[in-house]
């Protein structure tokens, strides 16, 4: 985990639908996102720095898509509780875009939060509890290692 960061939950969000659950996310038609709500510390780890780890940890130029999973319940997004944090995201992506790092444009959206749904229990610590299933080992354990080896001075 990173210094400053509190706790970290995954959920839903971003959609219309009241108390979704992972199969109606996953069926694409609540418009909820796969998300993760982070509590942190600002004075120990200030927004653009998460937003420096959102952004090299995965895809934000490709719409409705994380590496195999495709659909709008994946794609990336930012989801602000207030009119600073709004534009401290806007900045910091019109910045990313404009220093080309990227390669491409940047497509993340960025919506105020509305409501926030928690994930079912088997989600919580998913990676804790399954780090030999294969989706850990291919798609989480390489976004792991460039986490560790590309900001170690941020972990705890």
């Amino acid at each position: 985990m990173l210094k400053g960061v509190i706790s970290v939950e995954p959920g839903y969000a971003g959609g219309d639908v009241k108390n979704p659950t992972y199969e109606q996310v996953c069926d694409g038609t609540t418009g909820h996102a796969e998300v993760i709500k982070i509590e942190y510390d600002a004075e120990t780890i200030p927004l653009e720095t998460l937003l420096t780890v959102f952004f090299a940890t995965h895809d934000p130029t490709t719409k409705d898509r994380q590496g195999n999973d495709v659909g709008t319940q994946y794609r990336s997004i930012i989801l602000y509780e207030n009119e600073s944090q709004k534009s401290l995201v806007e900045t910091f992506i019109r910045e990313l875009n404009n220093s080309s790092k990227m390669g491409a444009p940047i497509v993340t959206e960025i919506k105020k939060l509305d409501q926030f749904y928690s994930a079912e229990n088997y989600h919580k610590n998913y990676y804790e509890n399954n780090k030999n299933q294969g989706y850990c080992q291919v798609v989480i354990n390489p976004k792991l290692k460039k986490v560790q080896e590309k900001f170690t001075q941020l972990l705890k």
